[in-house]
């Protein structure tokens, strides 16, 4: 029972791990159409933007909570205005793009930090279930992603910036001739999608540490959860990563990781074989 107790808190860990790594893609990729292969370096930067401050004396949570998601949000910003935005559109050159984005940022991460894994000591202690130990920061993980998709879901469907930006996504030419300022609306949804990729790795900075290289172990699984969520942004992310999570998991116990990451990989494969649209593709258009 005891051993049951621990697999399904790792499962769950595993399913919130997923969907915390992915839900910024969904945004930027599900809502805009945006190939964001430099994705896994917000989360790189959102992990340093930890780990550099709590070095310096910062406390962890202000760190984790307001300076990195604050300062990956207004990177995207900035990385929208100049490189995404002329090339709306255009996938292979904003593939080409973000992937060169990806590379400058790795680059000069190791020139300027080096390359090390840096980190931050987990909070919080460790809780005894039964012969098995379990850090209490795995709760932390799984209990903050699960507000962080309702957080995102509240403010999408519940706030004007918010149903303005899902209207712009579906119909631009419409919302612009409505008196949206379609360009702002871009630029603070990418941001938005930013800004929660630099809290994913902040929050899991304490686990997994941070060197320059990270963002490539997170991109090829955020998107494979994102595609193969399918139309719905949210729903489709969240069920993507119940599956993937569960799978990879269990493997994991039956066997190694590798194993696991394997058996998440064939699972994907076989998923887009049968639903090509992904799971919520054949029920659902452009909603959340």
């Amino acid at each position: 029972m005891d051993f049951a107790t621990v697999v399904f808190i790792q499962v769950m860990y595993a399913v919130a791990t997923l969907a915390l790594i992915s839900v910024g893609l969904a945004i930027i990729f599900g809502m805009m159409r945006v190939i964001n292969f430099a994705h896994g370096e917000f989360l790189m930067l959102g992990g340093y933007a930890v780990v550099l401050p709590v070095q310096a004396g910062v406390n962890l949570w202000v760190a984790m909570l307001i300076i990195a998601p604050i300062t990956v949000g207004l990177f995207g910003v900035i990385i929208e205005r100049l490189i995404i935005r002329p090339l709306y559109g255009r996938i292979v050159e904003t593939v080409l793009a973000t992937w060169g984005l990806s590379l400058l940022m790795i680059g000069l991460a190791s020139a300027w930090i080096g390359f090390y894994q840096a980190g931050a000591a987990p909070p919080f202690g460790s809780v005894q279930i039964g012969s098995y130990r379990e850090g209490l920061y795995t709760f932390f993980v799984i209990g903050v992603t699960a507000l962080i998709l309702a957080g995102v879901y509240g403010f999408l469907r519940h706030t004007r910036f918010g149903l303005i930006a899902l209207g712009t996504m579906q119909n631009p030419a419409m919302a612009a001739a409505l008196g949206v300022n379609v360009s702002r609306v871009y630029a603070v949804t990418f941001g938005l999608g930013a800004a929660l990729s630099g809290l994913a790795g902040a929050i899991l900075a304490p686990i997994s540490g941070v060197l320059p290289v990270i963002g490539i172990t997170y991109i090829a699984k955020a998107f494979i959860t994102v595609i193969s969520g399918g139309a719905t942004v949210l729903a489709g992310t969240i069920a993507a990563s119940a599956l993937f999570g569960t799978v990879s998991q269990l493997v994991t116990y039956l066997s190694t990781v590798i194993i696991g990451e394997v058996a998440l990989l064939a699972v994907a494969i076989v998923l887009l074989r049968l639903l090509p649209e992904g799971i919520t593709g054949r029920f659902s258009r452009g909603g959340l």
